[in-house]
């Protein structure tokens, strides 16, 4: 692929730096990507890399296949631990505050609705929770029609805010099953290569769990991404993937988190390939569908901390090394500017 003028011209600030070339790393290959996204449509390096109200905007709902007892929880743990993050209680309640990041929570379809004020609270349900994947569909194509343009609105919302770096979280009991079915489908790799321990079910459950996906996965035949997420799909992961299309529309640059927000990342790479280039892939989790579907993806994440929480946590830590590459780009010397010469 031809190297265009404009990644050029970003490319040489970055080697002008007072430092020897590529000597910082991956932080340099994350800066040309956010001065990349924030210049398109230019032929010229922008002058400063800008992260504007970054936001993690947290998906949640509940999936059918939950109750062939696949995961460690109920369902019911969805809506606690929704009410939790509501109170400011979580994991990624914590990470936010201490990056000064905006949160928002989404129900995409829980099985039960939490009753909040918050004004960063949104209730766009789908559903009363996905149906049993392993027996019948999640959900219509309808479903997933409505679920694409709800995820796309809460990402145009934030971006005429003037959001210009989003993260993305979920939560849903069961929701690995879902999208190592999806990953398999989709990848038509092996469910064996897609399927994890998730938050760390038992052996048996790991059995039952690749038992529950062949079967569904009998039970059609496609490569569709639209129809894949119809038949073993979750609704927070279909408004995730229009949340991650809306952000190429809108050119916002997504911070990408683990298995199931990658997962759908890949759904949203195989419906618009061009949402690709405003990914920044933070972490590799410790599921093992997680290695394969960053492969396909050709990513290289910046952390590996054995995370296997969700909440768009792994995405959270890598922020302060996407401000470390703004300041780099922005700040740090020209060799011209340092009287440096090599």
């Amino acid at each position: 692929m031809p190297i265009s003028p404009l990644m050029k011209s970003i490319q040489h600030k970055i080697d002008n730096k007072t430092k020897p070339l590529g000597a910082l790393g991956q932080l340099e290959e994350v800066a040309l990507q956010m001065a990349l996204i924030q210049a398109r449509g230019s032929e010229h390096a922008p002058e400063k890399i800008e992260i504007n109200q970054p936001t993690l905007i947290l998906f949640a709902g509940d999936h059918g296949i939950a109750e062939q007892g696949v995961s460690i929880a109920p369902s019911v743990v969805t809506q606690q631990m929704v009410a939790n993050f509501l109170v400011g209680g979580a994991a990624a309640n914590c990470f936010c505050r201490v990056n000064d990041v905006a949160m928002q929570i989404v129900d995409c379809g829980m099985i039960a609705r939490v009753s909040s004020d918050n004004p960063d609270y949104f209730e766009q349900p789908l559903g009363n929770g996905t149906q049993d994947f392993s027996a019948e569909p999640a959900m219509t194509p309808e479903h997933v029609a409505r679920g694409l343009k709800m995820g796309a609105e809460r990402v145009h919302q934030i971006a005429t805010q003037g959001c210009n770096t989003v993260l993305f979280g979920e939560m849903g009991i069961a929701n690995t099953s879902s999208a190592s079915a999806i990953l398999a489908a989709l990848s038509q790799q092996p469910v064996e290569q897609c399927v994890g321990y998730g938050t760390g079910i038992t052996n048996d459950q790991l059995e039952l769990k690749k038992a529950l996906i062949e079967t569904a996965l009998a039970r059609f035949d496609s490569r569709d991404p639209n129809e894949v997420l119809a038949e073993v799909g979750g609704f927070e992961i279909v408004q995730m993937v229009g949340a991650f299309i809306a952000a190429q529309e809108r050119n916002i640059a997504v911070l990408v988190d683990g298995f199931i927000v990658t997962v759908a990342a890949y759904v949203a790479s195989l419906i618009k390939p061009a949402c690709l280039q405003q990914m920044i892939f933070a972490h590799r989790s410790h599921e093992s569908g997680h290695q394969l579907v960053l492969s396909l993806l050709e990513a290289k994440p910046l952390l590996d901390l054995d995370l296997r929480l969700g909440e768009g946590t792994g995405a959270l830590l890598a922020l302060p090394l996407l401000r470390a590459s703004a300041e780099f780009y922005n700040n740090m010397a020209s060799f011209e500017q340092a009287g440096v010469t090599v």
